[in-house]
């Protein structure tokens, strides 16, 4: 599956907007390894002042169910930091949204 949400980073780019990007494979997560879902990633780009969320890329398992937390996210304006300090059910593939979001925070646990 692959999902989006936001601008993508050739956009980003296109209109000359600082950002940076976190990414966080599915393959160490727990969930990912019971359901043979390895393959896949979620991609978070965001802005580096306020770290608010420009855009959201995710390619695997459940991509198509995990991208509505960033569909509400995108409404009201959140930021990484506010995804990496949010509580996300273990074991889960959602898991590697928070993954995703603590790098950006500077250090993912699965990793």
């Amino acid at each position: 599956e692959i999902a989006s949400i936001g601008l993508t980073e050739e956009k980003v780019k296109e209109q000359k907007l600082e950002y940076l990007v976190a990414k966080f494979p599915f393959a160490p997560m727990p969930k990912a390894k019971i359901e043979d879902a390895t393959v896949g990633f979620v991609k978070i780009i965001y802005e580096p002042k306020y770290r608010e969320i420009l855009g959201v890329h995710i390619v695997g398992a459940s991509a198509t169910e995990m991208i509505s937390e960033f569909a509400l996210g995108k409404v009201l304006e959140t930021t990484v930091d506010e995804i990496g300090h949010t509580i996300h059910p273990h074991p889960t593939l959602s898991e590697t949204i928070a993954e995703a979001a603590h790098v950006a925070l500077g250090g993912a646990i699965h990793m």
